[in-house]
């Protein structure tokens, strides 16, 4: 894809996706990581964002079976699987982390019917772990997950892992190699600093 090299200079420019070689950030699990990635920063800039949309809805177009319905994953799918869906004139809802707590107590959210075909848009695969969760609750309900869609993935072999386990495909826009080329190629990192940060991934 064309867009994928676009767009991860794109998070890089708008600080979406950031790394640091010599002063790691610190996950919420207590991870120390080169990177931090933060996709929701390209709710607020229209080009880049409507660009995402145009590589979302190529991806979708390359699927072997055409998607009824788009879901967005709670709460950073949500904005780029509702641009993807105004573009392609489909219905659209959204599948929340749990189920609500009060009210009619809904984990999806829109009209969604048994049988129905859907792809689950995500902002960031990291273990994959919330975007599973978002399929398997739309497969718990009859839907038909064609597979899992991002903006971006770390490339953990923990992610493509639970995957594989459960069944699922999914696919990214762009990823951690792709900015690392892009560093590499800009010169804002050498060739020695570009293996650390890739034996940092390969070893998590």
């Amino acid at each position: 894809m064309v867009l994928n090299n676009e767009i991860a200079r794109d998070l890089l420019e708008i600080k979406a996706v950031q790394i640091r070689t010599d002063r790691y950030f610190t996950w919420t699990s207590g991870i120390k990581s080169p990177i931090y990635c933060d996709n929701r920063l390209t709710m607020s800039y229209p080009k880049i964002r409507a660009k995402i949309a145009e590589a979302f809805i190529e991806l979708i177009e390359q699927l072997d079976e055409k998607p009824d319905v788009i879901a967005g994953c709670a709460t950073a799918g949500i904005p780029h699987a509702a641009w993807i869906a105004e573009k392609l004139n489909l219905p659209m809802i959204y599948v929340r982390s749990k189920p609500k707590g009060h009210g009619k107590g809904n984990q999806i959210e829109g009209k969604v019917e048994e049988g129905q075909k859907a792809v689950v848009i995500e902002d960031l695969i990291s273990t994959g772990g919330s975007s599973i969760d978002s399929a398997k609750a739309l497969q718990s309900d009859g839907v038909n997950v064609l597979g899992i869609l991002a903006i971006f993935t770390y490339g953990l072999t923990k992610a493509k892992k639970q995957f594989a386990e459960a069944k699922l495909s999914f696919q990214t826009i762009t990823n951690y190699d792709e900015v690392l080329k892009l560093l590499v190629s800009d010169g804002v990192i050498d060739q020695n600093e570009n293996d650390k940060l890739r034996d940092w991934r390969n070893e998590l």
